[in-house]
Parts: C-alpha cells; structure tokens; sequence
C-alpha cells in the first residue's frame, strides 16, 4: 500500500471525489449545465482539485459546508487556476473569486455566508456570464 501511495505522490495522481451528479447554473444568457465532482467528507474537501493538470470546460468539483458559513479556501498545491463560486442555502451565488492563482496559499473568503463551493476552470464566469445572485440548481441548495 505504501508503494502506492508514494506511485500516487510521483505520478501528481490525485483521486476523484466520491460522486459526480449535473449542476445547473441559470444566468440571464441562459442555463449552464455542468458535470461536478462532490466533496462532501473531510478529506474531499481538504484535498479538493489539488494536483490536477487540467479541467475540461464544463466540469467542476462542488464543495458542500452544510451547514451555511463563512468559508475561507486557496490554491496550496493546485496547479491550474480556478474560478471559485461561492453558494448560499438558497441557492443564489454569493460571490465568484475569478482567476485564482495557482498553488497560492492567500486566503479566499466567500465574503459572507454560504453553503457551498463550486470549483470550475478559470474563465468559466466570464465566459457563461455567471454573476452574483444567478441561481445554482443542484439538491444540495434548496430555494426559498
């Protein structure tokens, strides 16, 4: 077991979460569907897209901090630079930290409450046009 976890460590391989369910993200341009990656336990969420080489457009990994809080993340360790969307409960966007600088260890804050954190390849808010307060469409945020 050790030899492959020092293979994994060599090769930068890094497992994938758990589960992979559709998002959905509807801007006034239209509705965005997107094939996310859960991170639900611990270590999901500590280790999040860290070590990965790329991201195709389209995919995401989606942080869930049930219950709703103030969430602080960075870039230790990852290679490719994210657009980070900050969630609330509700489901609307809170905030969206653009072009994070890979393997940066500065803080990344959601500015506010929120429950969740979808993780998707740099460029993608603009490109879409997801804004703050667009709603995320997914069973872990729940409209009121």
């Amino acid at each position: 077991m050790a030899a492959v976890l020092a293979l994994c460590a060599l090769t930068g391989f890094a497992a994938q979460a758990a589960s992979v369910e559709p998002l959905e993200i509807v801007t006034r341009n239209g509705v965005h569907v997107f094939s996310v990656e859960m991170a639900t336990t611990e270590e999901e969420r500590q280790t999040g897209l860290m070590y990965r080489k790329e991201l195709p457009d389209g995919k995401g990994m989606l942080f869930d901090f049930s219950p709703e809080q103030q969430i602080s993340m960075w870039m230790k360790n990852t290679f490719i630079p994210l657009d980070m969307i900050f969630i609330r409960a509700d489901g609307r966007i809170l905030r969206i930290a653009e072009n994070t600088e890979p393997q940066s260890l500065k803080i990344i804050s959601s500015g506010g409450l929120a429950k969740g954190v979808l993780e998707v390849i740099a460029g993608t808010a603009q490109k879409y046009g997801i804004a703050p307060g667009d709603r995320v469409a997914h069973p872990l945020f729940k409209p009121r």
